[in-house]
Protein backbone atom coordinates (compact mmCIF):
# COMPACT_ATOMS: atom_id res chain seq x y z
CA UNK A 1 0.00 0.00 0.00
CA UNK A 2 1.65 3.14 -1.10
CA UNK A 3 1.11 5.93 1.36
CA UNK A 4 1.73 9.42 -0.26
CA UNK A 5 4.13 10.56 2.64
CA UNK A 6 4.82 13.44 0.25
CA UNK A 7 1.94 15.06 1.62
CA UNK A 8 3.44 15.59 5.12
CA UNK A 9 6.07 18.19 4.82
CA UNK A 10 6.19 20.48 7.55
CA UNK A 11 7.92 18.42 10.52
CA UNK A 12 6.30 18.74 13.49
CA UNK A 13 3.36 19.44 12.73
CA UNK A 14 -0.03 17.43 14.27
CA UNK A 15 -1.82 15.19 11.73
CA UNK A 16 -5.02 13.71 12.60
CA UNK A 17 -6.46 11.01 10.84
CA UNK A 18 -10.49 10.63 10.61
CA UNK A 19 -10.80 7.44 12.15
CA UNK A 20 -14.48 5.77 11.72
CA UNK A 21 -12.85 2.43 12.67
CA UNK A 22 -13.44 1.03 9.29
CA UNK A 23 -10.74 -1.03 7.33
CA UNK A 24 -9.87 1.74 5.47
CA UNK A 25 -9.07 4.56 7.60
CA UNK A 26 -7.62 2.00 10.40
CA UNK A 27 -5.16 1.24 7.69
CA UNK A 28 -4.23 4.79 7.17
CA UNK A 29 -3.70 5.16 10.88
CA UNK A 30 -1.39 2.13 11.27
CA UNK A 31 0.36 3.47 8.06
CA UNK A 32 1.22 6.93 9.27
CA UNK A 33 2.05 5.78 12.80
CA UNK A 34 4.51 3.35 11.58
CA UNK A 35 6.37 6.36 10.05
CA UNK A 36 5.84 8.94 12.65
CA UNK A 37 9.29 9.29 13.48
CA UNK A 38 10.86 8.77 10.54
CA UNK A 39 8.28 11.91 9.09
CA UNK A 40 8.98 14.19 12.33
CA UNK A 41 5.23 14.66 12.31
CA UNK A 42 2.67 13.71 15.82
CA UNK A 43 -0.24 11.69 14.61
CA UNK A 44 -3.75 11.82 16.33
CA UNK A 45 -7.16 10.51 15.46
CA UNK A 46 -10.13 12.48 15.30
CA UNK A 47 -13.96 10.89 15.53
CA UNK A 48 -17.13 11.95 14.63
CA UNK A 49 -20.24 10.08 15.91
CA UNK A 50 -22.65 10.73 13.26
CA UNK A 51 -25.81 9.84 15.08
CA UNK A 52 -27.07 7.73 12.15
CA UNK A 53 -26.52 4.21 13.32
CA UNK A 54 -28.39 4.61 16.71
CA UNK A 55 -26.23 1.75 19.16
CA UNK A 56 -23.87 0.90 16.45
CA UNK A 57 -22.60 4.51 15.39
CA UNK A 58 -21.57 4.56 19.43
CA UNK A 59 -19.75 0.89 19.35
CA UNK A 60 -17.90 2.19 16.08
CA UNK A 61 -17.13 5.20 18.41
CA UNK A 62 -16.20 3.06 21.26
CA UNK A 63 -14.04 0.68 19.09
CA UNK A 64 -12.13 3.97 18.09
CA UNK A 65 -11.54 5.19 21.58
CA UNK A 66 -10.41 1.74 23.11
CA UNK A 67 -7.75 1.18 19.84
CA UNK A 68 -6.60 4.31 20.53
CA UNK A 69 -6.38 4.16 24.41
CA UNK A 70 -4.78 0.66 24.01
CA UNK A 71 -1.90 1.86 21.05
CA UNK A 72 -1.57 5.18 23.44
CA UNK A 73 -2.84 7.40 20.34
CA UNK A 74 -4.60 10.91 21.37
CA UNK A 75 -8.03 10.79 20.41
CA UNK A 76 -9.99 14.05 19.63
CA UNK A 77 -13.90 13.12 19.83
CA UNK A 78 -16.81 14.76 18.30
CA UNK A 79 -20.65 14.04 18.66
CA UNK A 80 -23.00 15.58 15.86
CA UNK A 81 -26.54 15.11 15.15
CA UNK A 82 -26.94 14.22 11.22
CA UNK A 83 -30.61 13.61 10.71
CA UNK A 84 -31.42 16.33 13.12
CA UNK A 85 -29.87 18.51 10.78
CA UNK A 86 -31.13 16.70 7.29
CA UNK A 87 -34.28 17.34 8.32
CA UNK A 88 -34.37 20.88 9.30
CA UNK A 89 -32.14 21.99 6.48
CA UNK A 90 -34.03 19.82 3.93
CA UNK A 91 -30.34 17.48 2.98
CA UNK A 92 -29.67 14.11 2.36
CA UNK A 93 -28.62 12.05 5.44
CA UNK A 94 -25.14 11.88 3.31
CA UNK A 95 -24.86 15.54 2.80
CA UNK A 96 -26.16 16.49 6.11
CA UNK A 97 -23.15 13.69 7.65
CA UNK A 98 -20.63 15.14 5.40
CA UNK A 99 -21.32 19.04 5.96
CA UNK A 100 -21.08 18.29 9.85
CA UNK A 101 -17.89 15.57 9.81
CA UNK A 102 -16.13 18.50 8.05
CA UNK A 103 -17.10 21.08 10.23
CA UNK A 104 -15.36 18.87 12.86
CA UNK A 105 -12.16 18.22 11.03
CA UNK A 106 -11.93 22.29 10.77
CA UNK A 107 -13.00 22.73 14.25
CA UNK A 108 -10.22 20.76 15.64
CA UNK A 109 -7.91 22.75 13.25
CA UNK A 110 -8.77 26.11 14.11
CA UNK A 111 -9.07 25.42 17.47
CA UNK A 112 -5.14 24.14 17.58
CA UNK A 113 -5.90 20.63 18.17
CA UNK A 114 -4.44 19.61 15.22
CA UNK A 115 -2.50 21.26 11.98
CA UNK A 116 -4.28 18.89 9.22
CA UNK A 117 -6.74 16.07 8.82
CA UNK A 118 -5.75 13.24 6.73
CA UNK A 119 -8.92 11.27 5.20
CA UNK A 120 -8.87 7.70 3.81
CA UNK A 121 -10.50 8.40 0.61
CA UNK A 122 -8.84 5.87 -1.72
CA UNK A 123 -8.68 5.60 -5.69
CA UNK A 124 -12.15 3.76 -5.80
CA UNK A 125 -13.56 6.96 -3.84
CA UNK A 126 -12.19 9.40 -5.99
CA UNK A 127 -13.81 7.61 -9.39
CA UNK A 128 -17.12 7.23 -7.47
CA UNK A 129 -17.49 10.98 -6.86
CA UNK A 130 -16.47 11.64 -10.49
CA UNK A 131 -19.23 9.84 -11.57
CA UNK A 132 -21.69 11.03 -9.05
CA UNK A 133 -20.81 14.39 -10.36
CA UNK A 134 -21.67 13.56 -13.96
CA UNK A 135 -24.72 12.16 -13.55
CA UNK A 136 -25.76 14.94 -11.28
CA UNK A 137 -24.70 17.21 -13.83
CA UNK A 138 -21.53 19.00 -13.57
CA UNK A 139 -19.03 21.71 -14.74
CA UNK A 140 -15.14 20.81 -15.24
CA UNK A 141 -14.72 21.50 -11.60
CA UNK A 142 -17.10 18.46 -10.77
CA UNK A 143 -14.81 16.09 -12.60
CA UNK A 144 -11.82 17.26 -11.27
CA UNK A 145 -12.32 14.34 -8.56
CA UNK A 146 -11.43 14.51 -4.66
CA UNK A 147 -8.46 16.56 -3.84
CA UNK A 148 -5.83 15.30 -2.50
CA UNK A 149 -4.51 18.16 -0.17
CA UNK A 150 -6.99 20.89 -0.12
CA UNK A 151 -5.90 24.30 1.24
CA UNK A 152 -3.05 22.57 2.81
CA UNK A 153 -5.79 21.36 5.82
CA UNK A 154 -7.35 18.49 4.73
CA UNK A 155 -5.06 15.71 3.00
CA UNK A 156 -5.94 12.02 1.65
CA UNK A 157 -2.51 9.74 1.17
CA UNK A 158 -4.18 6.81 -0.01
CA UNK A 159 -5.82 8.61 -3.07
CA UNK A 160 -4.04 6.76 -5.62
CA UNK A 161 -4.22 3.22 -3.75
CA UNK A 162 -6.46 0.83 -4.63
CA UNK A 163 -9.33 -0.89 -1.93
CA UNK A 164 -7.61 -4.72 -2.68
CA UNK A 165 -4.33 -3.06 -1.28
CA UNK A 166 -5.93 -1.37 1.70
CA UNK A 167 -7.45 -4.86 1.99
CA UNK A 168 -4.42 -6.70 1.44
CA UNK A 169 -2.68 -3.96 4.07
CA UNK A 170 -5.09 -5.09 6.71
CA UNK A 171 -4.68 -8.59 6.28
CA UNK A 172 -0.90 -8.41 6.51
CA UNK A 173 -0.46 -6.35 9.21
CA UNK A 174 -3.72 -7.91 11.28
CA UNK A 175 -5.27 -4.55 11.65
CA UNK A 176 -8.60 -5.17 13.75
CA UNK A 177 -11.52 -2.52 12.28
CA UNK A 178 -15.59 -2.71 12.24
CA UNK A 179 -17.73 -2.75 9.71
CA UNK A 180 -20.40 -0.18 9.00
CA UNK A 181 -23.73 -2.45 7.96
CA UNK A 182 -25.48 0.84 5.74
CA UNK A 183 -22.42 0.07 3.68
CA UNK A 184 -24.46 -2.76 2.16
CA UNK A 185 -27.62 -1.05 1.56
CA UNK A 186 -27.77 0.79 -2.01
CA UNK A 187 -30.65 3.29 -0.06
CA UNK A 188 -27.75 5.77 -0.36
CA UNK A 189 -26.77 6.84 -3.32
CA UNK A 190 -22.82 6.09 -3.36
CA UNK A 191 -23.80 3.17 -2.34
CA UNK A 192 -26.02 2.36 -4.87
CA UNK A 193 -23.34 3.24 -7.44
CA UNK A 194 -20.40 1.32 -5.63
CA UNK A 195 -22.54 -2.03 -4.92
CA UNK A 196 -24.55 -1.95 -7.97
CA UNK A 197 -22.76 0.35 -10.62
CA UNK A 198 -18.76 0.37 -9.95
CA UNK A 199 -18.53 -3.90 -10.78
CA UNK A 200 -20.43 -3.85 -14.04
CA UNK A 201 -18.04 -1.18 -15.65
CA UNK A 202 -14.86 -3.68 -13.87
CA UNK A 203 -15.83 -6.51 -15.36
CA UNK A 204 -15.73 -4.50 -19.21
CA UNK A 205 -13.17 -1.67 -18.04
CA UNK A 206 -10.94 -3.54 -14.83
CA UNK A 207 -8.52 -0.12 -15.30
CA UNK A 208 -11.37 2.11 -14.85
CA UNK A 209 -10.46 4.00 -11.83
CA UNK A 210 -6.84 4.89 -13.04
CA UNK A 211 -8.30 5.61 -16.31
CA UNK A 212 -10.91 8.41 -14.28
CA UNK A 213 -7.90 9.44 -12.44
CA UNK A 214 -6.23 10.28 -15.16
CA UNK A 215 -8.71 12.02 -16.60
CA UNK A 216 -8.93 14.07 -13.30
CA UNK A 217 -5.14 15.03 -13.56
CA UNK A 218 -5.71 16.94 -17.08
CA UNK A 219 -9.28 18.25 -16.17
CA UNK A 220 -7.43 19.79 -13.16
CA UNK A 221 -4.80 21.30 -14.96
CA UNK A 222 -7.43 22.89 -17.82
CA UNK A 223 -9.90 24.09 -14.80
CA UNK A 224 -6.82 25.44 -12.85
CA UNK A 225 -5.91 27.49 -15.90
CA UNK A 226 -9.73 28.69 -16.95
CA UNK A 227 -9.98 29.69 -13.30
CA UNK A 228 -6.36 31.49 -12.93
CA UNK A 229 -7.68 33.43 -16.43
CA UNK A 230 -10.88 34.22 -15.23
CA UNK A 231 -9.68 35.94 -11.79
CA UNK A 232 -7.29 38.17 -14.26
CA UNK A 233 -10.35 38.93 -16.52
CA UNK A 234 -12.73 40.18 -13.74
CA UNK A 235 -12.45 43.32 -11.37
CA UNK A 236 -13.88 43.50 -8.04
CA UNK A 237 -15.13 47.04 -6.32
CA UNK A 238 -16.74 47.03 -2.87
CA UNK A 239 -20.38 46.87 -4.47
CA UNK A 240 -19.79 45.85 -7.95
CA UNK A 241 -17.78 43.18 -10.47
CA UNK A 242 -16.65 44.30 -13.58
CA UNK A 243 -15.57 42.02 -16.51
CA UNK A 244 -13.80 43.44 -19.60
CA UNK A 245 -14.37 42.74 -23.37
CA UNK A 246 -13.96 40.88 -24.82
CA UNK A 247 -13.67 37.71 -23.44
CA UNK A 248 -14.18 33.72 -24.50
CA UNK A 249 -17.49 32.09 -22.89
CA UNK A 250 -15.61 29.82 -20.46
CA UNK A 251 -14.03 31.97 -18.70
CA UNK A 252 -16.89 34.86 -18.59
CA UNK A 253 -18.58 31.85 -16.88
CA UNK A 254 -15.98 31.77 -14.11
CA UNK A 255 -15.68 35.60 -13.92
CA UNK A 256 -19.19 35.57 -13.55
CA UNK A 257 -19.06 33.11 -10.67
CA UNK A 258 -16.64 35.18 -8.86
CA UNK A 259 -18.41 38.21 -9.46
CA UNK A 260 -21.89 36.78 -8.07
CA UNK A 261 -20.09 35.25 -5.31
CA UNK A 262 -18.64 38.68 -4.60
CA UNK A 263 -22.10 40.24 -4.17
CA UNK A 264 -22.93 37.57 -2.04
CA UNK A 265 -24.91 34.99 -4.03
CA UNK A 266 -22.90 31.90 -2.93
CA UNK A 267 -24.96 29.08 -4.56
CA UNK A 268 -28.73 30.16 -5.88
CA UNK A 269 -27.26 30.80 -9.28
CA UNK A 270 -27.75 28.53 -12.13
CA UNK A 271 -26.27 28.01 -15.50
CA UNK A 272 -28.79 30.11 -17.04
CA UNK A 273 -28.04 32.85 -15.44
CA UNK A 274 -24.56 32.63 -16.47
CA UNK A 275 -25.83 32.74 -19.82
CA UNK A 276 -28.38 35.78 -19.92
CA UNK A 277 -25.75 37.75 -18.79
CA UNK A 278 -23.05 36.49 -21.12
CA UNK A 279 -25.36 37.26 -24.31
CA UNK A 280 -25.18 40.78 -22.97
CA UNK A 281 -21.57 40.88 -25.02
CA UNK A 282 -23.00 41.06 -28.29
CA UNK A 283 -25.88 43.83 -27.18
CA UNK A 284 -26.35 47.36 -26.48
CA UNK A 285 -25.16 49.62 -24.29
CA UNK A 286 -27.62 49.71 -21.53
CA UNK A 287 -28.89 46.35 -22.03
CA UNK A 288 -29.39 44.48 -18.73
CA UNK A 289 -30.52 41.18 -17.22
CA UNK A 290 -31.68 40.72 -13.87
CA UNK A 291 -30.15 37.84 -11.44
CA UNK A 292 -30.96 36.41 -7.84
CA UNK A 293 -31.18 38.51 -4.77
CA UNK A 294 -31.48 41.61 -6.35
CA UNK A 295 -28.28 41.00 -8.69
CA UNK A 296 -27.76 43.24 -11.97
CA UNK A 297 -25.52 42.46 -15.02
CA UNK A 298 -25.68 45.31 -17.61
CA UNK A 299 -23.68 45.87 -20.42
CA UNK A 300 -21.59 49.00 -20.26
CA UNK A 301 -19.33 49.76 -23.32
CA UNK A 302 -16.63 47.52 -23.48
CA UNK A 303 -17.45 45.53 -19.76
CA UNK A 304 -20.29 43.60 -18.50
CA UNK A 305 -20.71 45.21 -14.83
CA UNK A 306 -22.29 42.74 -12.05
CA UNK A 307 -23.84 45.01 -9.01
CA UNK A 308 -26.66 45.10 -6.38
CA UNK A 309 -29.27 47.02 -7.29
CA UNK A 310 -30.97 49.82 -4.54
CA UNK A 311 -34.03 51.39 -4.46
CA UNK A 312 -34.16 54.85 -5.71
CA UNK A 313 -33.62 58.55 -3.81
CA UNK A 314 -35.77 61.05 -4.44
CA UNK A 315 -36.56 62.51 -1.17
CA UNK A 316 -35.01 66.32 -1.88
CA UNK A 317 -33.08 68.02 0.92
CA UNK A 318 -32.12 71.51 1.41
CA UNK A 319 -28.98 72.69 -0.07
CA UNK A 320 -26.52 72.44 2.97
CA UNK A 321 -22.74 73.18 3.48
CA UNK A 322 -20.49 70.52 5.59
CA UNK A 323 -20.98 66.64 5.04
CA UNK A 324 -23.35 64.52 4.65
CA UNK A 325 -24.63 60.81 4.03
CA UNK A 326 -27.05 61.10 1.00
CA UNK A 327 -28.35 58.21 -2.02
CA UNK A 328 -25.27 55.93 -0.87
CA UNK A 329 -22.76 58.35 -1.00
CA UNK A 330 -20.78 60.61 1.71
CA UNK A 331 -21.27 64.61 -0.11
CA UNK A 332 -18.86 67.26 1.08
CA UNK A 333 -19.80 70.66 0.53
CA UNK A 334 -17.49 73.41 1.13
CA UNK A 335 -18.35 77.46 0.84
CA UNK A 336 -14.05 79.01 0.30
CA UNK A 337 -12.79 81.54 -1.38
CA UNK A 338 -12.37 82.04 -4.95
CA UNK A 339 -8.92 83.65 -4.66
CA UNK A 340 -6.34 81.33 -6.37
CA UNK A 341 -8.65 78.06 -6.86
CA UNK A 342 -8.01 75.72 -9.69
CA UNK A 343 -11.58 75.69 -11.15
CA UNK A 344 -10.28 72.08 -12.89
CA UNK A 345 -9.26 70.58 -10.10
CA UNK A 346 -12.80 69.66 -9.08
CA UNK A 347 -16.66 70.45 -9.26
CA UNK A 348 -16.84 74.53 -8.31
CA UNK A 349 -20.16 76.82 -8.58
CA UNK A 350 -20.30 80.35 -8.33
CA UNK A 351 -21.95 80.73 -4.53
CA UNK A 352 -23.86 83.76 -5.46
CA UNK A 353 -25.41 82.10 -8.54
CA UNK A 354 -27.32 79.26 -6.87
CA UNK A 355 -30.67 80.08 -6.20
CA UNK A 356 -31.36 79.96 -2.56
CA UNK A 357 -34.63 77.47 -3.20
CA UNK A 358 -32.03 74.83 -4.67
CA UNK A 359 -32.21 71.67 -3.07
CA UNK A 360 -30.12 68.10 -3.16
CA UNK A 361 -32.18 65.53 -5.01
CA UNK A 362 -31.81 62.39 -7.28
CA UNK A 363 -32.69 62.44 -10.92
CA UNK A 364 -36.43 63.49 -11.59
CA UNK A 365 -38.25 63.30 -15.30
CA UNK A 366 -38.24 66.23 -16.94
CA UNK A 367 -34.55 67.14 -16.17
CA UNK A 368 -32.40 69.58 -18.06
CA UNK A 369 -28.80 70.69 -17.41
CA UNK A 370 -27.28 73.45 -19.46
CA UNK A 371 -23.54 72.54 -20.99
CA UNK A 372 -20.37 74.82 -20.50
CA UNK A 373 -20.92 77.34 -23.36
CA UNK A 374 -24.42 76.90 -23.64
CA UNK A 375 -26.61 74.75 -25.13
CA UNK A 376 -29.46 72.92 -23.29
CA UNK A 377 -29.76 68.84 -23.24
CA UNK A 378 -32.21 66.43 -21.46
CA UNK A 379 -29.95 65.20 -18.28
CA UNK A 380 -30.35 61.78 -19.59
CA UNK A 381 -28.62 63.21 -23.19
CA UNK A 382 -26.08 64.20 -21.28
CA UNK A 383 -25.28 61.60 -18.70
CA UNK A 384 -25.10 59.36 -22.02
CA UNK A 385 -22.82 61.75 -23.77
CA UNK A 386 -20.62 61.65 -20.64
CA UNK A 387 -20.76 57.89 -20.36
CA UNK A 388 -22.19 58.32 -16.77
CA UNK A 389 -23.39 54.31 -16.18
CA UNK A 390 -27.10 53.66 -15.95
CA UNK A 391 -27.01 51.83 -12.88
CA UNK A 392 -25.35 54.90 -10.87
CA UNK A 393 -27.74 57.43 -12.77
CA UNK A 394 -31.00 56.99 -10.74
CA UNK A 395 -28.55 57.55 -7.34
CA UNK A 396 -26.56 60.55 -8.50
CA UNK A 397 -27.23 63.45 -6.38
CA UNK A 398 -27.47 66.72 -8.13
CA UNK A 399 -28.26 70.12 -7.00
CA UNK A 400 -31.40 71.65 -9.01
CA UNK A 401 -34.24 74.13 -8.96
CA UNK A 402 -37.07 72.15 -10.22
CA UNK A 403 -36.26 70.48 -13.57
CA UNK A 404 -33.06 72.82 -13.99
CA UNK A 405 -29.85 70.56 -13.02
CA UNK A 406 -27.22 72.83 -11.77
CA UNK A 407 -25.13 70.34 -10.11
CA UNK A 408 -24.33 67.14 -10.90
CA UNK A 409 -21.90 65.76 -8.22
CA UNK A 410 -18.92 64.42 -9.83
CA UNK A 411 -19.84 65.06 -13.15
CA UNK A 412 -19.84 68.90 -14.16
CA UNK A 413 -21.59 72.33 -13.02
CA UNK A 414 -24.18 73.87 -15.52
CA UNK A 415 -23.07 76.78 -17.27
CA UNK A 416 -26.01 79.28 -15.29
CA UNK A 417 -23.64 78.89 -12.09
CA UNK A 418 -20.04 78.30 -13.13
CA UNK A 419 -17.45 80.68 -11.70
CA UNK A 420 -16.16 83.30 -13.82
CA UNK A 421 -13.94 86.57 -13.79
CA UNK A 422 -16.31 88.40 -11.15
CA UNK A 423 -16.90 85.22 -8.70
CA UNK A 424 -15.73 85.62 -5.29
CA UNK A 425 -16.99 82.84 -3.44
CA UNK A 426 -16.87 79.15 -4.14
CA UNK A 427 -19.08 76.01 -3.44
CA UNK A 428 -16.99 72.90 -3.94
CA UNK A 429 -19.04 69.95 -4.37
CA UNK A 430 -17.17 66.36 -3.56
CA UNK A 431 -18.70 63.05 -3.63
CA UNK A 432 -16.91 60.21 -2.14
Amino acid sequence: MQVDFSLFTNSGQTIAVALSGGGDSMALLHAMKSQESALNIRVVAINVEHGIRGENSVKDSQFVKDYCATHGIDLISYSVDSLKKAREEKLSVEQSARILRYECFYNAINTGKCDKVATAHHLADNAESVLLNLFRGTGLKGITGIDQNYNDKIIRPLLTVKKAEIEEYLTTNAIPFVTDETNFSDAYTRNYLRLNIMPEILKIFPDAEKSIERLTEIVKTDNDFIDQTAKKAVTLDNNKACINLPVHKAVFSRAGIIALKHLGIEKDWEKAHLDSAYALCDMETGSKVNLPKGVVAIKEYDKIVFYKQSETVSDAIPLFIGKKAYAGSILYIEQIDADGVDLKSGIYADADKIPVDAVIRTKQNGDSFTKFGGGTKSLGDYLTDKKIPLRIRDNLPLVAVGNDVLVIFGVAVSNKVKADSATTKLIKFTIR
